[in-house]
């Protein structure tokens, strides 16, 4: 069973930034595709970010150009670079990660990112 452990969020003011990671255990890293969600309170999860396992980004239209999703093979580990948060940004965010061939899935425990002054 695969291993996801998100870290880097927390309170941050408007305009700041976050960089989220997310280390992955007991699976061959190259072969998924990873992906950050958010879950904001009373709200469903939503895509935030994905990587292919070839390293090819994908973004949500409304996001893409204050964030960057990364990952680092060789670290087992994927990065979504948050700039220019704005409250609406306020969300639990959760690192998926998708077998290539499989499309089995499973998730991290969320990271919280609170943006507020």
């Amino acid at each position: 069973q695969a291993i996801l452990v998100e870290s880097g969020g927390g309170l941050v003011q408007p305009g700041g930034s976050l960089r989220l990671s997310c280390s992955a255990s007991r699976i061959f890293f190259s072969i998924y595709a990873m992906a950050w969600y958010r879950q904001a309170p009373g709200k469903q999860r939503e895509l935030v970010a994905a990587i292919t396992s070839g390293g090819g980004p994908n973004y949500a239209d409304s996001r893409k150009d204050r964030f960057t999703i990364s990952r680092d093979n060789a670290k087992n580990t994927v990065y979504l670079q948050m700039n220019s948060l704005k409250r609406e940004d306020t969300a639990v965010y959760y690192c998926d990660a998708e077998h290539v061939l499989t499309h089995s899935n499973c998730w991290g425990q969320g990271t919280q990112v609170t943006v507020s002054s």
